[in-house]
């Protein structure tokens, strides 16, 4: 098995206007369009045209979901017609009857789509698209991908099991979240897939009126969140190692039970000191993560 190639993800601010391309170090490419913000990578002999088939379909991604926007901020959307928004819909419908709207598969479903567009009948052996953290993977037979993840681990994805997503939620991550995890990082089949597990067991990480955790509504932060009224974190004061301990516990739990439906392969999740995982994850310390 070749070794993998650890994935950086990315960090600055968007640009305005229309889809912004850039060349990046280490032959990846940086494409940015409003607040979607995607670093590309591939290896094989096409990898040019794989690039100019990821360039294409970025072009559109953005006016895609736009137009279908209050439908994808609805926990009960009807009709989506874009290929993207389906595929957002399709990867929360599992989780229901919690409350979940289409968005919180929207960076997972994003870089699953501009992935198939750069793979599509070409001959790459290796190739991702990071959506600032939320990773769709290709693998061609006896290769390997590695990511880092919080901590100082890092997860590596072979080609031989079945996951090709990658997503990470939390607490002070891009998005709201319900619960007080520092990060959890799910594996399954899809980036779609893993971005709604992981916001739903980042969700799940919690401490019900704990005293050290304060919640906002979530408008009041974000006028616009698909959340609404709902609470969302907004601060965690310390906590005992007994309190730690039972909201890894739930997190635990609410992955187990995904795990048993098989809507993931993977989880690890990060409180403070803590780390529980679950699953076929190679998770790995990388004394060389910087």
């Amino acid at each position: 098995m070749k070794s993998g190639r650890r994935v950086i993800v990315p960090t600055g601010g968007n640009k305005v206007g229309g889809p912004q391309i850039t060349p990046l170090s280490g032959n990846r490419l940086h494409l940015n369009h409003g607040p979607i913000d995607l670093v590309l990578w591939a290896e094989g002999r096409d990898v040019a045209q794989a690039y100019r088939q990821a360039m294409d379909r970025f072009a559109h991604v953005l006016e895609e979901l736009v137009a279908e926007l209050p439908a994808l901020r609805s926990p009960a959307p009807k009709a989506l017609q874009g290929p993207i928004a389906q595929a957002m819909a399709a990867a929360v419908a599992p989780f229901r009857p919690a409350f979940i709207t289409p968005m919180a598969a929207v960076a997972g479903a994003v870089a699953d789509a501009v992935l198939a567009a750069m793979c599509n009948d070409l001959a790459l052996t290796r190739a991702y698209v990071n959506n600032g953290g939320d990773i769709a993977v290709h693998l061609a037979p006896g290769q390997s991908l590695t990511a880092a993840m919080a901590g100082g681990a890092r997860l590596v994805l072979h080609h031989d099991q079945a996951p090709r997503g990658i997503a990470t939620s939390g607490r002070g991550g891009r998005s709201l979240s319900r619960g007080i995890a520092d990060s959890v990082t799910v594996v399954a089949r899809t980036a779609a897939m893993a971005d709604a597990a992981a916001t739903m067991i980042a969700n799940a990480v919690d401490l019900p009126d704990h005293p050290a955790i304060t919640r906002r509504p979530a408008r009041a932060l974000q006028a616009d969140s698909d959340l609404g009224d709902i609470l969302v974190t907004t601060g965690v004061g310390p906590l005992t190692q007994a309190g730690i301990s039972q909201a890894l516990s739930a997190g635990e739990t609410a992955a187990r039970a995904y795990a048993a439906q098989g809507l993931i392969a993977g989880t690890a999740l990060f409180l403070h000191s803590e780390t529980r995982t679950l699953g076929t994850l190679s998770l790995v310390k990388d004394p060389d993560h910087v």
